[in-house]
C-alpha cells in the first residue's frame, strides 16, 4: 500500500503500488510493505527520532524485527528536486526511492556489503528502465549528488516489541 500524505496531484499512488508489488517480489521481500510518501518536515521527525539526524532525508526503510515485510518512508519535496536535478520524472526519482528502499527490507547494505546491493539495485534498476540509482550517484563522485548516511537504529513507528533497524537510503543533497 502507498500512502501519499499530504496528498499530492503530481503523484499516482495507484502506478506507485504497482510499482512496489513489482520490486517486493522481484526484491524478495515477503510479508507486508507500506511505503509513505511525505514532507520534508515529517521525513525530518522520522531522521531525528530513528537516526539522530536533525535534517530531512529522501528515503527511510523500517525492516520488521522478525524480517517480513516492513516500512519505506520518501520525502516528496525532495524526490522532486532529485528528479529536476537528473532531468526525470518525479514517478521515475520515487521509483527509484521506493528500489532502494526495498532492498534494505531485503537485508541489503551498501555500507558493509561490498557493492552486493548496488549490483542488485543497477540490475533491478536496469530491469525496471529507471535512471541512476542511489548508490550510482554516490558513487560518481559529482558534486551535489545524494551522498548515503551511515545506518542507525530505533523503533519502527507503530512498532510492538523489539526495536526494528531504520535504514537510509542517502540524505538531502547541500
Amino acid at each position: 500500500m502507498v500512502i501519499i500524505d499530504p496528498p499530492r496531484a503530481d503523484i499516482a499512488s495507484s502506478s506507485l503500488t504497482r510499482f512496489v508489488r513489482r520490486a517486493q517480489k522481484l526484491a524478495d521481500v515477503t510479508g507486508q510493505v507500506e511505503v509513505l510518501i511525505t514532507g520534508s518536515r515529517k521525513m525530518r521527525e522520522l531522521n531525528r527520532r530513528f537516526r539522530g539526524k536533525d535534517k530531512p532525508t529522501d528515503v527511510l526503510s523500517f525492516p520488521r524485527t522478525d524480517g517480513v515485510g516492513g516500512d519505506i518512508a520518501i520525502a516528496a519535496p525532495v524526490a522532486a528536486g532529485n528528479a529536476a536535478r537528473f532531468g526525470h520524472s518525479v514517478t521515475a526519482e520515487l521509483k527509484i526511492l521506493i528500489l532502494h528502499g526495498m532492498l534494505h527490507l531485503a537485508g541489503y547494505d551498501h555500507e558493509q556489503d561490498n557493492g552486493r546491493m548496488a549490483a542488485k539495485e543497477s540490475q533491478l534498476r536496469a530491469q525496471f528502465r529507471l535512471p541512476i540509482a542511489l548508490i550510482e550517484r554516490r558513487n560518481s563522485g559529482q558534486k551535489g549528488l545524494a551522498v548515503a548516511v551511515d545506518l542507525a537504529k530505533g523503533q519502527r513507528p507503530g512498532a510492538r516489541g523489539p526495536r526494528a533497524q531504520a535504514r537510509a537510503g542517502s540524505r538531502q543533497p547541500s
